[in-house]
């Protein structure tokens, strides 16, 4: 089959964003998911640190990407890290609220320009606890699983994929794609061989899409 160049733009925080060799070994996935898809495929990655699904739209960042997507592209949005900061109210929403209509808007600007949406559940910190990894941001999940149903958008729920491979390769090697393991405190960014791995998952996930598997190595 014949594939059509396509353009993957990417709206998302910290865990995802690009990192330049002043960061290094910090990463975000976004770097690394054009690795594990074909040469079709064109990654924008409009990913920045410490963004919420509110702030991303009150910066103007969503209406950046409204001026260059087109029909037939995707938008990847990957939101809740930050929409549950409670103490910085001008990130903070309320997981079955503001998160979710602020959700909205993203889908829809997707829409309008005939554009696909694909909604990315928050990816998975180093949280573990008597010999289990546990699920943050659970109530963010549920409710991006509620509104993707909703409105019939394509769901990868790379939390319960990030778990569910850090449970595989257990603590000692899921610490090291952690920036845990250089500075000693940070359980949620990652390292380059962390972000690759979570891009592999989101490549993983996008096979279970008819229309993007085609695009997946």
């Amino acid at each position: 089959m014949m594939k059509n160049k396509v353009t993957i733009y990417l709206a998302a925080d910290s865990t995802v964003r690009d990192y330049d060799s002043t960061r290094f070994p910090q990463a975000g996935w976004g770097q690394f998911i054009a690795d594990y898809l074909t040469d079709e495929v064109i990654i924008k990655n409009h990913a920045v640190g410490g963004r919420s699904s509110k702030t991303f739209i009150t910066e103007g960042r969503l209406a950046k990407i409204e001026d260059e997507i087109s029909a037939n592209d995707y938008l990847f949005i990957q939101m809740g890290h930050n929409d549950s900061t409670k103490d910085r109210p001008e990130r903070y929403t309320e997981p079955y609220g503001s998160y979710k209509s602020y959700l909205q808007q993203y889908i829809d600007v997707a829409r309008a320009k005939n554009a696909i949406p694909v909604l990315i559940t928050p990816v998975g910190r180093l949280h573990y606890v008597n010999n289990e990894f546990l699920t943050d941001f659970g109530d963010y999940c549920n409710a991006m699983k509620e509104l993707a149903e909703a409105n019939d958008v394509f769901l990868i729920d790379l939390m319960k994929r990030s778990i569910s491979y850090l449970t595989s390769i257990g603590y000692v090697n899921a610490n090291g794609l952690y920036m845990i393991s250089v500075n000693g405190t940070d359980c949620t960014h990652f390292t380059v061989k962390g972000a690759n791995e979570m891009a592999r998952l989101v490549s993983e996930g996008m096979k279970e899409s008819a229309s993007l598997a085609m695009y997946v190595k």
